[in-house]
């Protein structure tokens, strides 16, 4: 933890600092995160797109005054590019630099070739090498090759990192690591044995409607009820891709920004690429669910 911040004494000092964050927070999540932070342990979201994953690291983040330590996983994503890679140029240099003076002792060149001086830091090895312990946001990791599951056990486990040619390299302190997936794979057992897990759903009307204000302030909270009441009914359609929470705050902002005072079907067809991401959900929405949607809104005098 931060030398300024000290660990929440319960869950609801971790509601507090999250609130102070402006992230709305419900009490199953803030027992499943006191729980981490308590215990050390990694802990493993999962959820639709949007929902707040990344925000919780975020928000966590500057809650406990700790530096934010990312991996943003992809197809291909190796060792290189998320723990340690060797500096070859400079590498090279020594080997030269031995060559030229015609007296190599191969062992020495050795150990100084692959000495901790030559080795780059990638984000996982730096989250075990702060002098205070950071977030460590492992994020989208079902977006990564199954085979990266594995290499992180032992750092999971152990909060250690083994280079085969240094030795063992351990935290003082473990960092608080918190994984994320929207599930587009499962992500292996072994892993998540390692990690207090939490599926994080999409929120409730009210407490969408707290983030709402937090984070759209500007609207009215008439307009607030409205978007959200009618987001909150899109989620029910058979969409390709529902709107998150994100986009539920992009669609506010915008409606802001375009002086809405009221839902009305033609701010509401114009506007749906900030809701939907994908051309079959919106022509599903502009065929007639929207106007049924708003139907629905204006009988229980939600909208005008």
């Amino acid at each position: 933890m931060s030398a300024t911040t000290p660990p929440p004494g319960s869950v609801d000092d971790v509601t507090a600092l999250l609130a102070g964050q402006r992230y709305v927070c419900d009490r199953a999540l803030a027992t499943t995160l006191y729980l981490a932070l308590t215990l050390q342990r990694p802990l493993f979201l999962e959820g639709e797109p949007g929902v707040g994953k990344t925000e919780l690291a975020k928000a966590l983040s500057a809650a406990l005054g700790a530096p934010l330590i990312r991996v943003q996983c992809y197809e291909g994503l190796d060792v290189a590019q998320t723990a340690y890679e060797w500096n070859v140029a400079r590498q090279m240099i020594e080997i030269r630099l031995a060559e030229a003076e015609h007296a190599v002792d191969r062992d020495l060149l050795a150990a100084r070739l692959y000495s901790r001086e030559m080795l780059i830091e990638r984000p996982l090895l730096q989250a075990l090498t702060q002098p205070s312990p950071p977030v460590l946001l492992i994020d989208e990791l079902d977006r990564a090759d199954e085979p990266f599951d594995a290499y992180l056990l032992e750092l999971l486990a152990e909060n250690q990192i083994t280079i085969p040619e240094l030795g063992v390299i351990r935290a003082a302190a473990p960092p608080v690591t918190i994984i994320t997936s929207n599930r587009t794979r499962e992500v292996h057992d072994a892993l998540k044995r390692r990690c207090l897990y939490h599926w994080l759903e999409y929120p409730g009307v009210e407490r969408e409607l707290e983030i709402v204000a937090l984070k759209a302030p500007a609207a009215s909270a008439r307009l607030s009820r409205a978007v959200v009441e009618f987001v909150q009914r899109m989620r029910t359609l058979d969409l390709f891709k529902a709107p998150g929470v994100a986009e539920t705050i992009d669609w506010t902002n915008a409606l802001v920004a375009l002086n809405t005072i009221s839902l009305d079907p033609a701010t509401v067809q114009s506007t749906l690429g900030v809701l939907l991401k994908y051309q079959d959900d919106i022509a599903r929405m502009q065929g007639g669910e929207a106007g049924r949607l708003l139907d629905e809104l204006r009988t229980q005098a939600l909208i005008d």
